[in-house]
């Protein structure tokens, strides 16, 4: 569900009714920061900050960031970018970021939450999950990539002892592997809170993944989310050659597709997501052995999604027009992923908007590591300024069509940067599932709707009945945004 979208009220709506809600950990030290700026509507994030562990941190980022009479047209604050060495402001800043969003999509009821993050995302995701285990969240969600070393992280860091993942740095000598290393305990001034260790699903697009998660991760997979690539955002790439169809987005086949009953032999829960969005996909998977389905296009334009109003009434009119489009592009991220583009005039997947857009890379979640000749470890992102890109050792190729996503979806929130430019501010860029589509269906004439009314529609089957237990150990969870 991208940056923000799953936010904390979508969550806690769908917990609340006995499903588990999941928030997006994507980028969140930005957005709460951004949100701080503009004066915290509603005192949520400054309510969540009040229950934070670490009282004297909370009242430093307040008093840093909190702006009561919001910003008054001037630019966010910025926040220094990652780098191999995570220095203690920026691990306890994410950290804080996901203890908030987790600690509000819990609050008032007894439900299920989870947490997603992207495994391609590397810098920031041991403090972003440490910070959710003090929140109290119960399962970690992460594909994206091949997330082995986090089950291992999880059990560590719920004793609060140090954790290390694999991180991937390229360069002239070829690709390698360096480990990006971080210590619960340097957080704290005094001694840590007890944790809890969540539960843990891949997100997985192939059985091999699936096999390999279940045998060689680094501690225990508790179940398997299987997205296929009708998914929105980011999508697994093509398994072979690759090829493109008139559009140009990558052209997906029989390997592409996860044999759900052979995944069943691995003896572990699975729900299946990405095209799943309707009561005859959850009764045909859990025929063939799925516990549920995860959702996240309906639920994205839902009133308690994190995507901006006037965004959202404008793609559910296209909708019931009949006039949306998705496309899957195979340049927009500077990950080299396939990504989901909803096609809309004004944001950046307009070719005019794009082009006209300065290239700029100030948030730097999606940089990537490469080392130079002199050994030094240095990031660079395919969506920065060419010269620099190329400067710093890249293919002029690899920054052609390339979108800045880390701005563009923080615009999808309301949150975009003041720029210098024509348009003034930073310029949306929305994601969203094949089955957009079908939005008009769902809706019947409605030009809004609540999380409620989804899972009403997605339960309408018998078999959709159940609700979510908060245990990890127990059985595991129905639809999830």
């Amino acid at each position: 569900m991208g940056v923000g979208i799953s936010s904390w009220q979508l969550a806690a709506a769908v917990a609340s009714r006995g499903h588990m809600g999941v928030v997006s950990g994507t980028a969140l030290d930005t957005s709460l920061v951004r949100w701080l700026n503009d004066g915290d509507p509603g005192g949520h994030y400054r309510r969540a900050l009040a229950a934070f562990p670490m009282q004297e941190y909370a009242a430093q980022v307040l008093e840093r960031y909190f702006r009561p009479e919001g910003r008054g047209g001037e630019p966010y604050t910025p926040l220094k970018m990652f780098s191999m060495t995570l220095d203690r402001e920026r691990a306890r800043l994410l950290a804080l970021a996901n203890f908030a969003e987790v600690f509000l999509a819990k609050e008032g009821h007894a439900g299920t939450v989870g947490v997603n993050l992207l495994t391609k995302i590397q810098f920031p995701n041991l403090p972003s999950l440490y910070g959710a285990m003090l929140a109290g969240a119960h399962y970690v969600l992460m594909g994206a990539g091949i997330p082995r070393d986090i089950p291992g992280a999880l059990d560590r860091m719920a004793r609060h002892e140090p954790a290390t993942m694999h991180i991937d740095v390229g360069g002239a000598t070829g690709a390698a592997d360096e480990m990006l290393h971080f210590d619960p305990r340097t957080l704290w001034d005094q001694e840590p809170v007890d944790v809890v260790r969540p539960a843990f699903l891949p997100i997985i697009a192939s059985n091999s993944l699936a096999t390999m998660m279940a045998r060689k991760a680094t501690g225990r997979i508790d179940g398997f989310i299987v997205e296929g690539p009708t998914a929105g955002g980011h999508n697994a790439p093509p398994r072979g050659p690759k090829q493109l169809n008139e559009r140009g987005e990558p052209i997906y086949g029989e390997r592409d597709v996860v044999d759900l009953q052979k995944l069943g032999e691995l003896g572990l829960p699975f729900w299946v997501a990405g095209g799943a969005g309707s009561p005859e996909r959850l009764e045909e998977v859990r025929a063939q052995g799925a516990t549920g389905i995860q959702v996240g296009t309906l639920f994205a334009y839902a009133d308690e999604s994190g995507l901006r109003s006037d965004l959202r009434a404008r793609v559910i009119g296209m909708a019931l027009a009949g006039r949306v489009d998705v496309l899957t592009d195979d340049r927009a991220s500077p990950t080299g992923f396939p990504f989901k583009v909803v096609q809309l005039d004004d944001s950046v997947s307009a070719g005019d908007m794009y082009a006209q857009r300065e290239r700029v890379c100030d948030l730097g979640y999606l940089r990537t590591a490469y080392r130079r000749e002199d050994g030094r470890i240095r990031f660079r992102c395919a969506s920065e300024p060419v010269d620099t890109f190329v400067k710093k050792g890249g293919d002029v190729e690899e920054t052609v069509g390339r979108k800045c996503l880390c701005n563009a979806l923080m615009a999808n929130l309301g949150l975009a940067q003041v720029r210098e430019s024509a348009a003034g501010e930073e310029l949306p860029l929305l994601t969203s599932g094949d089955d957009l589509v079908n939005l008009g269906r769902f809706l019947q004439g409605r030009t809004s709707y609540t999380a409620a009314e989804v899972l009403d529609y997605l339960l309408a089957s018998p078999v959709g009945a159940g609700a979510v237990p908060a245990s990890p150990d127990a059985a595991a969870p129905n639809p999830t945004p």
